[in-house]
């Protein structure tokens, strides 16, 4: 299981490597809402907390499934300008000028994309546009909670007015913590991508990729990038770039977006991770055989982001409800997987403390 990005053609020049403060702000929220995802960020989380006002921290609930999962693409608004070439903003400001300039069909479908699971990697209907996957997009929001179902019925009665909300929320957000936060990092964050320019200057493509993360490769012919990651996807430069993006949040998290139509970007993490303590082997014998099956694994990758029912995980992998119940059973008896009810619905999670306790390697695989 992979990523692909098909660069067949594409020129060095159009690779750029570059931060983005509006990236990095979407990891600072997603690390705030999902601590457990980055240990090693424990005391900036805290310290933000502790200071952040109660009104603010309601605000960042009520949209929390647009960097809780994982971030959304809206993050990376530079990459779907038309033209496929367009780099992120030096500023903040700069950047949710580029949000602005989204398509209200664009936003929407982005930002629902982990409530409505809509195929971003090929073109289809918009939410806006189909009442189908306007319908599936409600029922699904639904089953997150009422916060996630009132966003949504707002966003798809009203986008104008949600993409103003984002962005004060936003605004606020800079204000409040991420300035500081920006000030801090954007430095190592420059360093690093003169780093990776200088190695695709003189070491070409493979270099610099190389440097990215093991995880990332390049075939001989220089024509195909691979991801490793548990999932499946692919994208395409065709004639537009490629944007390296580094982040200084986001460890473990290595993403790569391949939205249909949108600039093929990969967001990568720097610095060195933490070394971390090797599982027991009385742990490996107990949870080894629960993950030994394929599906198993991918449904662990799913369920590290978010909560899910069963239906919506058996619509996702293209397998039957029964089917999900029966690995499911085997990752709760394994002590792998925590169920809560929300009403009618019963929503199933990783428990990321149990499964860190297997091995660091094991859980940047499955947040990869």
């Amino acid at each position: 299981m992979s990523v692909r990005i098909d660069i067949a053609g594409l020129r060095q020049e159009r690779v750029a490597v570059v931060p983005s403060p509006l990236a990095e702000l979407g990891m600072a929220l997603h690390a705030l809402s999902e601590p457990g995802h980055h240990p090693d960020l424990q005391g900036w989380v805290t310290g933000v907390t502790a200071r952040l006002d109660p009104h603010l921290a309601d605000r960042m609930c009520e949209a929390d499934f647009l960097w809780r999962t994982t971030f959304s693409d809206l993050f990376l608004p530079y990459a779907g300008i038309p033209g496929r070439t367009t780099p992120p903003g030096a500023t903040l400001a700069e950047e949710l000028d580029l949000l602005d300039k989204l398509t209200d069909e664009q936003f929407a479908d982005a930002a629902l994309e982990f409530t409505c699971a809509l195929p971003c990697s090929m073109p289809g209907p918009t939410v806006l546009a189909d009442s189908g996957a306007r319908r599936r997009a409600l029922e699904l929001a639904a089953a997150r909670g009422p916060r996630q179902m009132r966003f949504s019925e707002r966003l798809l009665a009203d986008p104008p007015r949600i993409r103003t909300w984002l962005r004060g929320f936003l605004e606020d957000c800079e204000e409040a913590f991420f300035a500081d936060t920006w000030a801090r990092l954007r430095h190592q964050l420059a360093a690093d991508a003169r780093h990776k320019t200088e190695l695709l200057r003189h070491k070409g493509l493979a270099g610099a990729l190389a440097a990215v993360s093991p995880a990332v490769a390049l075939d001989e012919a220089g024509a195909l990038i691979t991801v490793d990651k548990l999932g499946e996807a692919r994208t395409a430069t065709e004639d537009g770039g490629l944007l390296l993006v580094p982040t200084s949040l986001g460890r473990p998290h290595l993403m790569v977006l391949h939205r249909y139509a949108w600039q093929p970007v990969l967001h990568y993490p720097v610095g060195s991770p933490e070394p971390g303590a090797p599982p027991s082997v009385e742990q490996l014998a107990l949870r080894m055989t629960a993950l030994s099956h394929p599906v198993r694994m991918q449904l662990c990758r799913s369920l590290a982001r978010s909560a899910f029912t069963t239906g919506e995980l058996a619509q996702a992998h293209g397998v039957t409800a029964p089917e999900i119940s029966r690995h499911l059973g085997v990752l709760k008896k394994a002590g792998l997987v925590t169920t809560r009810r929300r009403g009618r619905y019963v929503l199933h999670q990783l428990d990321l403390t149990v499964v860190a306790r297997l091995g660091s390697d094991f859980l940047e695989g499955l947040l990869r």
